[in-house]
């Protein structure tokens, strides 16, 4: 049975870091719809020009493009164990497709986590955070720097902040994710698949949480079974 995890939470509550946690504890892959956009706008591929047409007018990319991206990568076989979703979907609409997607192959969203964290927590985090110009990664001052201070790990590229990283302009974004994704929590919840970890917790009791929560999910589908 392969295992298929969606982490949810807003912007700042360290979603990619227990994403990564998860994905060496699992041995299973972790993909984001960033991540998806970059990989295609630097192959240049049809989804990711299409893509990039979206960006360069400082629009979404609609959910049909980002599903669509998500089916073609659905269809690597690194994915085929399984695969944790980075904060995918963003909407009812991507979760209704992902389930769909994931029937398709006869599998589906074992659990869906939502990591909370209050607003000023958030901001905190946000304030401390830093990307990679080259490969787009992400590191924080506090929780995880770079071995080089401004020197990218993965790639040598200069780290930098970005320039409308301002409280308000955080708190917008923080509000903006709450509105959009609550239709979706409520898609998850009406399946019995949510669970909600306290996000206020340092790295590692949050990463402890999430194992807890999967394990407590496949103790479920045996019981079921």
């Amino acid at each position: 049975m392969s295992v298929d995890i969606v982490l949810l939470g807003a912007p700042g509550v360290g979603k990619g870091t227990q994403a990564e946690l998860l994905s060496e504890a699992l041995g299973i892959p972790s993909v984001s719809t960033g991540e998806l956009f970059r990989a295609a706008v630097s192959e240049r591929t049809r989804l990711g020009q299409l893509a990039q047409s979206y960006i360069d007018r400082g629009e979404l990319v609609p959910d049909g493009v980002t599903i669509a991206m998500v089916q073609e990568r659905l269809q690597g076989a690194d994915f085929a164990a399984g695969v944790i979703w980075d904060g995918f979907p963003r909407t009812a609409i991507q979760a209704e497709a992902l389930d769909r997607l994931l029937e398709g192959m006869a599998r589906r969203v074992r659990v869906a986590v939502y990591i909370v964290a209050s607003e000023e927590t958030l901001l905190n985090r946000l304030a401390g955070r830093w990307t990679c110009q080259r490969c787009g990664a992400l590191y924080h001052r506090l929780f995880s720097p770079p071995q080089a201070s401004g020197i990218c790990d993965a790639c040598g590229g200069n780290l930098h902040q970005r320039s409308d990283d301002t409280p308000e302009t955080q708190r917008r974004r923080i509000r903006v994710y709450e509105k959009q994704t609550a239709p979706m929590l409520e898609h998850y919840r009406t399946q019995d698949l949510l669970v909600e970890i306290d996000g206020e917790q340092d790295v590692d009791a949050v990463q402890e949480a999430l194992r807890e929560a999967i394990n407590r999910t496949d103790a479920s589908i045996g019981e079921r079974a």
